[in-house]
């Protein structure tokens, strides 16, 4: 716990300064970019056209934006209902390169051929998000600032669900807030998260499309911006995206990406430690952070504590006595104890500086929350070994929330 303590410490600093600084504001920009907004779909029919009614509702010029879906794979009327909402649609049948990295390489060869030199920058959106009006014009009042990638505000569309959504948007909403936001402030990079990001056209026109296909682009991609010296901004426009509901979605999900994340860190963790070393980055030493497998150190102390409690029972009186066994006993239950107290806190503490972002209406559902989000995050040791050794495929997440933007942020007014 102490080594736990130590080499996380930052992030300790991280929300203090989150809590103390507040949201991280920029200057109006001087000018309006044009844009294209990329979502990837994979029988999204239930969503995908609140979503591109979500862009075209923007507090921002239309003729600045372009919507476009990859309809991949799709076995439904995905196609159709973007298509009805006003956006531009391909249809991608490749069933050989499955996963959202293959559909927005795709994508952006399209786009550049076919629109070449029309949009500055790129936002990479999935099926079930919906976007706050303000959105565009707020990240833009970023991009004015010259930044290459910024991300941005995740929030859920469906906290009330289930404990599981619930604890999904709590990890969500702090990872904005004492995070991205305060590592903003802090002059460091920050790393984008699934969907919800913007990327310069100069990126995606240097790759001729896009270069990322572990099971994590989203963390590979961010991985190279630190090795590389590209700082990823953060600005505060909100969106929502929906979270699974069952343990059994949540888990497989995970799954993914706790793969991904091992991918991302046995390809770039040498460099990360060189780039730590040789150029002194700090945002270097946070993507090490970030993307190496930090529970390992709770399950070794857990494993390594059990195994001699284990062997000391059953040899009793000759390789232990009671009290170095009592020692591994009260070792074990302290490092749990410990554990499910700092979420705990980090819970509540996100959920009390973040109240005026959850929108649920059960209020109970966010009392509870703060007992069942630790229970959550613990649920990440079994899976940080179950990825090391089995196979993981991309598997696309279904969505069925067809929610506009007035029934989420309605639900807490």
């Amino acid at each position: 716990m102490v080594l736990f303590g130590v080499i996380f410490f930052y992030q300790i600093v991280f929300f203090f300064i989150g809590i103390v600084k507040g949201e991280y504001r920029y200057p109006k920009a001087k000018t309006l970019h044009h844009y294209a907004y990329f979502i990837a779909a994979h029988n999204e029919e239930a969503v995908i056209a609140n979503l591109v009614r979500s862009i075209k509702q923007q507090d921002y010029p239309q003729e600045l934006i372009d919507v476009f879906v990859v309809a991949d794979a799709c076995t439904d009327e995905t196609a159709r209902a973007a298509r009805e909402a006003g956006a531009i649609v391909y249809e991608r049948n490749d069933l050989a390169r499955k996963g959202k990295s293959w559909v927005m390489d795709y994508g952006f060869e399209r786009i550049l051929r076919e629109y070449p030199g029309v949009h500055e920058g790129f936002f990479i959106f999935d099926a079930d998000n919906l976007i706050s009006p303000e959105y565009t014009r707020i990240m833009n009042d970023a991009f004015d600032q010259g930044y290459m990638a910024v991300t941005s505000y995740r929030n859920s569309k469906n906290f009330g669900s289930s404990w599981i959504s619930a604890a999904y948007a709590t990890a969500f909403l702090r990872e904005a807030r004492f995070l991205n936001n305060a590592r903003m402030i802090c002059g460091t990079s920050c790393a984008v998260s699934g969907s919800g990001y913007l990327i310069s056209a100069k990126i995606v026109e240097g790759m001729r499309g896009w270069q990322f296909h572990s099971l994590t682009e989203d963390i590979q991609f961010s991985t190279f911006c630190a090795v590389r010296g590209v700082r990823i901004a953060y600005a505060p426009a909100e969106f929502f995206d929906e979270q699974p509901v069952t343990f059994a979605a949540s888990w497989k999900q995970r799954m993914r990406w706790t793969k991904g994340f091992y991918q991302v860190f046995f390809t770039y963790g040498g460099r990360l430690v060189k780039t730590l070393f040789t150029r002194r980055h700090f945002a270097a030493y946070d993507m090490l952070m970030t993307v190496a497998p930090g529970n390992l150190i709770t399950l070794i102390s857990i494993l390594a504590n059990g195994a001699f409690l284990v062997v000391g029972l059953l040899s009793h009186g000759f390789l232990a006595t009671d009290a170095e066994l009592e020692s591994c006993f009260e070792s074990i239950i302290m490092t749990l104890f410990t554990l499910y107290q700092t979420y705990f806190v980090l819970g509540l503490l996100t959920t009390v500086f973040e109240y005026k972002h959850i929108h649920c209406p059960q209020r109970w559902r966010i009392v509870l929350n703060l007992f069942t989000f630790p229970i959550f995050m613990f649920t990440y040791i079994p899976l940080i070994v179950a990825a090391l050794f089995l196979k993981v495929d991309w598997v696309p997440t279904p969505h069925s929330l067809a929610l506009t933007l007035d029934d989420v942020v309605g639900e807490a007014s």
